[in-house]
């Protein structure tokens, strides 16, 4: 039985095959790159970070603004410092948080695009839109 994603040969394109291998990225950029998409794939960090689009907050407004617990953003906000994705900013006892990374920001802007231009299909939530 053939199915539609079988190849009957190892290689159809061997010069293309050649020439997007040497474009792939190193093991560990592409181990990084998925870490990232990681980091943005939970819905509560992607609110914290979309949040902060608008400039830098501290943790109890980023609590208001995005319905969460003080410690549960203070716990997701540590995870994206270690990453380099936001920063803070000391003023007394207060620690305001910034996006740090700029192509964060740009896949945050693209994604939010997309999003609004899409229709998405969720088969995993049993309806069809």
């Amino acid at each position: 039985m053939l199915t539609i994603d079988g190849c009957s040969v190892k290689v159809v394109d061997g010069d293309r095959v050649a020439a997007v291998r040497e474009r792939m990225p190193a093991p560990e950029d592409v181990v990084d790159t998925a870490d990232v998409f990681g980091l943005l794939s939970d819905p509560n960090r992607l609110r914290l970070l979309v949040a902060l689009l608008d400039g830098e907050l501290c943790v109890c407004d980023l609590a208001a603004v995005t319905g969460q617990s003080e410690s549960a953003v203070s716990h997701a906000l540590r995870l994206l410092r270690a990453h380099r994705i936001v920063a803070a900013r000391r003023s007394g006892r207060m620690a305001y948080y910034r996006l740090e990374d700029p192509h964060v920001r740009m896949l945050l802007d693209l994604a939010l695009e997309h999003t609004g231009h899409t229709e998405a299909i969720h088969p995993e939530r049993g309806g069809d839109h």
